[in-house]
């Protein structure tokens, strides 16, 4: 450790756990001092442009002033409360988030994270059938490459076979994996399938329109829309997973717009905040939401994890709300899609490069390889382009602040371009 690292990180590194992190070979992580708009500040004084908004959180940039204004308004009169009682910033959100939802979600359940929000929704998808005396249905049909959070239920949705929790496999619930239908043919077989195994189900889950972690693998909205009419069809209550295409990154507010649906149920975190506090919920349509009244607490949802609701996040989430109603967010998205469809098209003509995908604020350059160490080394080399990139498994992707400038969204793609070019290991 040299001498630009300060002493803090010297005291506490020996103590930390990092995420998604083979720590007995990897890299020491990189000590931020300070954020702002698309930039990330390093302590030796290097400065990063941001290319993935703190894993798409960010999404009107760092340290946004209205944000700011709001949370720290809040945290002087009321940082946090018990949900059992009733305050201003989680219900006016509520309203909001209602509105802005697909037709039907009326009811809002406030979690405090991306993964607390799927396992809300597999708790209501199960209680909801066994209030009804149909203990059988439990089962979810998730999709290969699908990745739904790190919790047990939530990875039990992620592919067994490549996604990152292969290891806890023998330990997860089993739910079926298909692959999501691409044309009339396999929609077919997908409707074969719901109609085999639909009294065993009590969901179907997906990621609409990209599947994020999985490999920024796109689908049409056509598509979508014909897995949830076979979900209508069947009376299966179809969950769609907004947590990271929400908030206008695939180019409109909600993904499932595109496809003019509207899910059973939907969940929604990391952009809520505009990267400042954790915050997610799962919304649900009524029908839902009356399976759980009756006499006791048997049939009622017996969750609720201790900040849900708070009063600070939920600040921050309301401002953030502000910013997409009264800033063109969906028009920079969109102007974000033409500038990277535009940029990394030369990507197509190297020789590393398997396919160049852009959606919205999402560009992915898929390669031949998913050598770990040629990733890593790649992870490493963005830094000394002056950018902040994680790319991971075969893919280099920008997902950035859709507020980011187009100098610096050039400076982004080719970056990506350089990393691409790099000889395989």
């Amino acid at each position: 450790m040299n001498s630009s690292y300060p002493s803090w990180f010297a005291q506490g590194f020996p103590h930390i756990w990092l995420p998604y992190t083979q720590m007995k070979d990897a890299p020491l992580p990189q000590p931020v001092v300070k954020t702002d708009g698309s930039r990330i500040y390093l302590a030796d004084g290097t400065e990063l442009i941001d290319g993935i908004a703190s894993w798409w959180t960010a999404c009107h940039g760092y340290n946004h002033p209205h944000i700011v204004e709001a949370m720290m308004e809040q945290v002087r009169t009321m940082p946090h409360v018990m949900f059992s009682f009733a305050h201003e910033q989680a219900y006016t959100l509520a309203d909001r988030l209602v509105k802005l939802a697909p037709e039907g979600l009326n009811r809002v359940f406030f979690t405090d994270s991306g993964s607390t929000a799927v396992e809300t929704a597999m708790k209501m998808a199960v209680q909801y059938w066994h209030n009804r005396g149909d203990k059988q249905r439990n089962k979810f049909i998730a999709f290969k490459h699908a990745y739904h959070g790190d919790t047990m239920g939530c990875m039990s949705l992620s592919d067994p076979e490549h996604g990152m929790h292969r290891a806890l496999n023998h330990h997860m619930p089993r739910q079926y994996y298909v692959d999501i239908p691409s044309d009339e043919y396999t929609l077919a077989e997908f409707a074969a399938i719901i109609e085999s195994i639909h009294k065993t189900l009590a969901g179907v889950i997906i990621e609409p329109l990209v599947q994020g972690a999985g490999g920024m693998r796109f689908h049409a909205p056509d598509i979508l829309a014909e897995i949830d009419r076979i979900c209508k069809q069947y009376t299966i209550p179809f969950i769609a997973d907004e947590i990271f295409t929400g908030f206008c990154r695939t180019g409109s507010f909600f993904a499932c717009n595109q496809a003019g649906i509207s899910p059973d149920m939907m969940c929604i975190g990391k952009a809520l905040t505009g990267g400042t506090m954790t915050l997610a919920a799962c919304l649900a349509k009524e029908y839902l939401f009356e399976g759980f009244l009756g006499e006791g607490l048997d049939q009622a949802l017996m969750s609720g994890p201790t900040y849900m609701g708070n009063p600070l996040a939920c600040a921050a989430a309301n401002a953030s709300l502000d910013l997409f109603e009264n800033e063109p967010r969906l028009d920079q998205a969109n102007a974000i899609e033409h500038q990277l469809q535009h940029l990394l098209k030369p990507c197509m003509d190297l020789p590393n490069v398997k396919e160049v995908r852009v959606m919205g604020a999402i560009g992915a350059v898929q390669l031949h390889t998913s050598n770990r160490s040629h990733i890593l080394a790649l992870r490493q080399q963005s830094v000394t382009h002056g950018v902040f990139l994680r790319p991971f498994d075969d893919v280099i992707y920008i997902a950035p602040a859709l507020t980011i400038s187009r100098d610096e969204l050039s400076t982004l793609a080719h970056s990506v371009f350089l990393l691409a070019s790099s000889p395989l290991n």
